[in-house]
Parts: structure tokens; sequence; C-alpha cells
């Protein structure tokens, strides 16, 4: 092989790496990490608690929602509930008051944004310990009693839950996406083995009152406020036995729009978390690096490697270049077209790159999302 074909090698090699880093080989390398277990002491009292949540249009999974409300705090009646109605047009303000003997209601002057309302929520708390969750979330009955024992532990600033989906077998997206989230599930689990998770979604996690930052209303709040407990010298990490429950999107347009969405959020916060990633030890650096960083740009990762593949099969033998992008473009039309199986599944999967490495070069150009839709394929 000449220096060329070597260096196109030594490409599609590296490319593969950095696509495969954050399932394959960033596990790996947590699990030859030592073990740091949360040290649970003797409760002397049970911390307060406030559970909070934001809806908009909803209505159609809030009835579930409030019957779960209810279970909860039968279990603990000291339990106080929040929720903030977005501006909703489809009756959630109307059934979210009905509840008003479970919960209490803010409703918001219009369409401003989880993140403005959780912020008005957790300023209104009484609770030690802020839980937050999403409306078409459900939790387990115990998962409140099981939750707040982990705050015995002194080190311990916030604590997530583990997100079960139901509904994956709906469709190749509702698929794709649950093998994605179990995917995410394991390296929580790794990554809180081995000190700190790197941020939590907005399912089911929790923070002590007095660590809950400011922040603007274009980031993540999930994020931003889950990587303030790190910041704060504090160990961020997962409870396996605190279950909720949410059902997948099972349109491909959903998924995408959704991952678009979140992308760019996630880059803006990434942006206005810089100066606190800056300060946290080099063993979370790179726990950040390998979980956001790498899979973010997986994208370019595709398309360097893949470009690098065609160009050595061109100078190998230029038919086998020629067929292997003829059956690229082949398997992209008939994976655009398929709604079930393995075509389907692989197009899904490569719609997730596209739409997220999207919303980053959105975010980039300084385009974001303050406000959100519920995906109707969800319901």
């Amino acid at each position: 092989m000449t220096l060329l074909d070597m260096t196109l090698l030594a490409i599609i090699l590296l490319a593969a790496i950095l696509l495969l880093w954050p399932f394959v080989f960033y596990p790996l390398v947590l699990r030859l990490l030592p073990a740091r277990p949360v040290r649970l002491t003797e409760q002397t009292g049970v911390p307060s608690a406030s559970l909070l949540f934001c809806a908009y249009d909803e209505a159609a999974s809030l009835p579930a929602k409030i019957d779960n409300l209810r279970t909860l705090k039968a279990r603990c009646p000291g339990l106080e509930i929040l929720a903030f109605d977005d501006g909703s047009s489809d009756g959630t303000g109307e059934l979210l008051a009905q509840a008003r003997d479970v919960l209490t209601l803010v409703r918001g002057p219009g369409r401003s944004g989880k993140a403005h309302g959780m912020k008005r929520l957790a300023a209104m708390a009484r609770g030690d310990i802020l839980i937050f969750t999403d409306a078409n979330v459900l939790l387990a009955e115990d998962a409140i009693e099981k939750l707040l024992p982990y705050y015995t532990d002194p080190a311990v600033g916030g604590v997530l839950g583990s997100l079960r989906y139901e509904g994956a077998g709906t469709s190749a997206s509702a698929s794709v996406g649950a093998l994605y989230w179990r995917l995410e599930e394991k390296l929580k689990d790794l990554e809180s083995r081995t000190g700190n998770v790197m941020g939590a979604d907005g399912s089911i996690f929790s923070i002590r009152r007095d660590l809950y930052p400011d922040f603007p209303d274009s980031v993540l709040d999930d994020l931003t406020v889950s990587m303030a407990v790190v910041f704060a010298g504090r160990r961020l990490v997962k409870a396996r036995d605190v279950l909720a429950r949410e059902m997948m999107v099972a349109r491909r347009e959903d998924e995408y729009r959704r991952k678009i969405r979140i992308a760019a959020r996630s880059w803006h916060t990434h942006c206005h978390l810089r100066p606190g990633l800056a300060r946290m030890s080099r063993l979370d650096r790179f726990k950040y690096g390998s979980r956001k960083l790498v899979r973010w740009f997986g994208l370019p990762w595709m398309v360097i490697g893949g470009a690098a593949a065609l160009l050595l099969a061109w100078r190998l033998e230029p038919l086998a270049a020629i067929a292997l992008g003829a059956a690229a473009i082949m398997g992209l039309m008939l994976g655009s077209m398929a709604r079930r199986g393995p075509l389907a599944a692989l197009m899904d999967l490569l719609l997730a790159y596209v739409a997220t490495f999207r919303g980053i070069r959105m975010a980039m150009r300084g385009q974001t999302f303050t406000t959100w839709t519920p995906a109707k394929s969800r319901d």
C-alpha cells in the first residue's frame, strides 16, 4: 500500500473509533475505573421534597399523570407537588386546575418555555429536595421513598432515577430510540459507579434545593441544573431502584424535530456551562467529552470515514467504489421509504445523527429553541 492508502485507512479507523467511542470504548474505560459507592447512613429524619413539572398541551397524558400523582401523594403525604402550565390550548390548564387537591398550579403568561416555568416553580418550592419530572412521565409508586434516602450521604447533591421506555415495538423510530436510551441508562449507571453522572434528562432527577442555579431561559434546564451539582463539588449519582416510565416517540418526523431542538439547546447550554466545565476534575472532563462532545459530532465522523472509504476503494478497484456508492444510495432510498425492519432502523439511526448535527450547527449560528411542542405520536 502507498502512503496515501495507509493515510486513508488510518482516517477510516479513526472515524470508526470516534463514531463508536461513546457506545463501545467509553463504557469499557468506565468499567476499568474504581467504584465509588454511595454511603447511606441511618435516617434521623426524611428530608422534605417538592415534585415539579411543566406541561404544554399534555391533555392526553394528564389523566394518567394525575392518578400517578395521587398515588405518590398518598404514600408520601408531605410531598409538595407544583405544576406549571405554559399557555396550553387543549385544556391542560383546566385538567391541572381540577387536581388542586393534590397539586398547586402556576399558569404562565403564554409560551415562555420549560426553563422559565421550572425556575418559577423552584422559587416557590419549600422542599429540601427538588424532584423534577415531565408531564408525560409516570413514576413508580415507591419512587419518592426510594429516592430520598440517597441524600443521607452528605457528599450527594443530586440523584437521577432510571427511565424505562414503553412502546418500543410500535415503529422502527421507536425501536431505535429505545435502544439509544437503554445505552444511555447503562452509561449513566457506569458514570454513577465511578463518581458523577454527566447530566440528567428531564424525566426524573433531583437536587438539593440550595444547589439550584440561576440560568437563562434558552438553555436546557435539566442539564444546567444537574451539572450545577457537579460544579458545586457534590456528587451527581443515579439510583437504579428509582423507576419512571415514558412512551417512545413513534413517528420518524416527530423524533427528527425533537432531536434538532434538543441538540440546538444542548450546544447553547454547553456554551453557557463552559466556565464550570473548565473547573471540573480531569476525570469528569473526560466523561463529559466522551458522553457529549464526541457524540454530537457523529455525522462528521461518518462523512469523513465514508469519503475516505470510497476514495480508498477507488484507488484499489474503481468498480468496487462505484458498487459501494450505488449500494449506499440504494440503501438510503429504500430506508427512507421503509417504516419497519433493519433498513428502517438504520435510516432512523442515520437521521438521528443528521438531526443532532443540524441542531448543533443551528446553535452555532445563534439559533436556539425556548419553547417545545409534545410529540403527538407519543400519545
